[in-house]
């Protein structure tokens, strides 16, 4: 499906809008409607005035409940799956301050339990030290102090036992030289010692891991009920239950490929020395 920004929003309201029509047409009240669903009439409610976002299984079995054609209901499913996306520009985080990305992260973090990151091709600001951080923001208009500080403070929930977290990374994420080679090399060996924390796994993938599937995106999933995945020019928010399976599917493959432990750290020692030889 092809998502335009520009409609993601307005998606979510036709939605509602449609579904009530259907209903309606169909001769439906919404507790009849609610009880050939297995739902609440308070959660038909919901979703027909647009306070609850429907998932494409709860669109599917409204859908059948009141015989729409063939042809609606591939229409009402696309309006579903872009209804249960969110686009956020970087731009307009840009003219909002970066900080407050920073805050809205620290909040899925928070509110997560288990927290899966994919990073093909660079390293997450919760693993990075000051310098690397930095370093990673030069693109970024205005006065950065600020993102850099909120970004460190960030990495303190890494420490909190109650969360389990998994960092799948491939060699080019570990070795892509945002900063010096002597920094590049503590920002390695940083990964090895938070590899130790029990609540922590860091994968790597090194370069000739057999695979079929191409890293094609940062991904980000919170639990099993949301994948951010990061583009150059915003990133996408994905909240219906299939997109979150598809993204922890592709997270396993890759996790298949990728040594964990003392097996990860004898690489990243490697990779390490790799950088300091070239001081």
């Amino acid at each position: 499906m092809t998502i335009d920004p520009e409609q993601l929003g307005r998606s979510k309201s036709d939605l509602a809008k449609e579904l009530r029509e259907l209903r309606e047409r169909a001769g439906l009240t919404g507790v009849r409607l609610a009880g050939l669903c297995s739902m609440s009439q308070g959660t038909i409610s919901k979703i027909e005035t647009g306070k609850k976002i429907p998932t494409l299984t709860e669109v599917e079995l409204i859908l059948r409940a009141v015989n729409a054609p063939e042809d609606v209901i591939a229409e009402i499913s696309a309006l579903a799956r872009s209804a249960n996306t969110q686009w956020q520009d970087v731009r307009a985080s840009w003219r909002l301050g970066l900080e407050k990305r920073q805050s809205e992260l620290a909040a899925l973090e928070s509110g997560a339990r288990e927290l899966r990151f994919f990073l093909p091709a660079m390293l997450t600001g919760l693993l990075a030290t000051p310098e690397y951080v930095r370093a990673s923001l030069d693109y970024s208009p205005g006065d950065i102090s600020k993102t850099v500080a909120r970004k460190l403070e960030r990495q303190t929930v890494l420490y909190d036992a109650s969360k389990t977290f998994t960092f799948m990374l491939t060699e080019q994420a570990v070795k892509w030289a945002v900063v010096g080679p002597m920094a590049m090399s503590v920002q390695i060996e940083r990964l090895a010692a938070l590899s130790h924390l029990p609540n922590i796994r860091i994968g790597v993938i090194p370069f000739g891991s057999l695979l079929s599937r191409g890293p094609m995106n940062t991904f980000t999933v919170y639990d099993d009920r949301l994948v951010t995945v990061e583009t150059f020019t915003g990133r996408m928010v994905f909240q219906d239950p299939r997109d979150v399976a598809e993204h922890l599917e592709v997270f396993s493959t890759y996790e298949g490929a990728a040594v964990f432990d003392e097996k990860a750290r004898t690489q990243l020692y490697e990779w390490s020395e790799m950088y300091r030889r070239d001081i």
